[in-house]
């Protein structure tokens, strides 16, 4: 499962380059990013060239719903059934997206304590998650463009505190998961795969983002000794 991340202003620059998009240059840092807010993705459409960016609503909303589900928001998409269930599987076809990311939050349970934990890469660079996309019109007219973040089973740093992780798309991977005519069996399910384990590191943090209301440096604060210590204390990281 993924229902916060991290996404700095340096790393959207990095990832507007990498993708070959002009960046504007009032990019902001965003530390908390949660469900049902509007987050930054890059999409192709049909018949261009090069990808473009989008501001989207973070929670699909499939083109045939009467209305917006706000209470149960489908802000994941299992890998495994992406062709089977359909709130996803056309837009697994035709509306395919990155959502860079510096990194994603889990929280470890144990009892009544939740422990957050940060996953990122150990160079801390952007990356980009597998994303799906949907355009819902409501009875008035009013047009709302939508995401949802592909998720897969744990690779050995996350398995410990989560039993599901976000698809993490390798460099190589970009390009096709962008491109309106590639092949779903050969070029897309192969990608679906939990991230190397060397891909990433984890570290416990306090208890500061755990409010989906802050949305600052602070948010990044390493655990310190006044964290609760009867969560999990793991020795994560390559």
């Amino acid at each position: 499962m993924c229902t916060r991340f991290v996404l700095l202003k340096d790393q959207l620059h990095a990832a507007y380059i990498a993708l070959g998009v002009a960046a504007p240059t009032d990019l902001v840092s965003r530390y908390n990013i949660a469900p049902s807010t509007a987050l930054t993705a890059f999409r192709r459409p049909s018949g261009a060239a090069t990808p473009e960016r989008a501001t989207l609503r973070w929670g699909l909303v499939p083109s045939w719903a009467k209305a917006i589900d706000t209470s149960a928001p489908l802000v994941n998409a299992r890998a495994e059934t992406l062709t089977a269930k359909p709130s996803f599987r056309d837009a697994f076809r035709h509306r395919r997206c990155l959502v860079p990311a510096g990194g994603f939050y889990e929280w470890a349970i144990h009892g009544r304590a939740r422990k957050p934990w940060l996953f990122q890469r150990p160079d801390a660079a952007v990356f980009f998650f597998a994303g799906l996309w949907e355009t819902w019109r409501s009875p008035a007219g009013d047009v709302v463009e939508s995401c949802a973040i592909i998720t897969t089973t744990p690779n050995a740093v996350t398995r410990p505190i989560h039993d599901r992780m976000p698809v993490l798309l390798a460099p190589d991977a970009t390009r096709a998961w962008l491109d309106p005519d590639a092949h779903l069996e050969r070029d897309l399910i192969p990608h679906l795969q939990p991230a190397p384990d060397a891909a990433l590191t984890a570290t416990a943090l306090s208890t500061h983002v755990s409010n989906v209301r802050h949305d600052d440096p602070a948010c990044l604060t390493p655990a310190g000794p006044d964290d609760d210590a009867s969560a999990p204390q793991l020795s994560l990281g390559f």
